[in-house]
């Protein structure tokens, strides 16, 4: 059984367009890695030589200012794929924010292989189409929104993203109710998000004296009005 097999995200990630044999083709040119918390997988500003699609964990993508402070750009989450296809330099560093699994496939591997697979190069373009939507809505939260809207939007891209693989919305839970566990510390939620960990912790407690999350444990959510959670987020 190759590794594509056992692999958590083969429905999700872009080799879901591929067949057993596309896949056992794709899977001769890759290797998986294992990244820990603050160990970067692609450097901003250099040549792209790598790509992968992510398995586990979460990874920030940031970009230096000019007076040494870092953005955070985006986040990407298991079965994305990160990288720069088809050449170019790549604009924004990669580090994994949690410990992470990756695969990974030399960039000039890869781009042969996708260039003999049409059905992977139109996951490509469609995965690019996403990543600029995200982008898009990325810039609205970060230069527009306020603190409280940033947070229950951050609260709901989560759910979003994590679902279903780490997200509760069975198992006894009431409906419309959902419990995950956040794969960020209250500060990396405030680097993500651009405020202090003082502004995130109190919209936190807000949040929750106002009924429409639970806070069970520092890490653990419970979203417990996902509408009223809309609203917070600006809709």
């Amino acid at each position: 059984m190759s590794s594509c097999d056992q692999c958590l995200v083969r429905n999700r990630a872009i080799c879901a367009s591929l067949d057993k044999d596309e896949i056992n083709a794709l899977n001769a040119i890759g290797r998986r890695r294992t990244l820990a918390a603050g160990e970067s997988l692609i450097w901003e500003g250099e040549d792209s030589v790598l790509v992968a699609n992510v398995i586990e964990g979460v990874l920030k993508l940031a970009t230096g200012m000019e007076d040494g402070r870092e953005q955070i750009v985006g986040v990407v989450y298991p079965s994305d794929f990160i990288g720069r296809p088809f050449g170019g330099t790549t604009s924004h560093g990669v580090t994994a924010l949690t410990e992470s699994r990756v695969c990974v496939f030399s960039r000039r591997d890869f781009d042969g292989f996708a260039s003999s697979h049409p059905a992977l190069e139109h996951k490509l373009l469609q995965r690019t189409l996403q990543e600029l939507d995200r982008t898009r809505r990325w810039m609205l939260l970060l230069g527009r929104k306020s603190a409280s809207e940033k947070v229950a939007s951050f609260l709901l891209d989560l759910v979003e993203r994590l679902a279903p693989a780490t997200c509760d919305t069975h198992a006894g839970a009431e409906p419309g109710v959902t419990r995950f566990t956040l794969p960020f510390s209250r500060q990396q939620i405030a680097d993500v998000l651009g405020l202090t960990i003082e502004t995130v912790s109190r919209q936190f407690t807000r949040l929750k004296g106002e009924g429409i999350i639970d806070l069970p444990s520092r890490r653990d959510v419970v979203i417990l009005d996902r509408p009223a959670l809309v609203i917070e987020s600006g809709g």
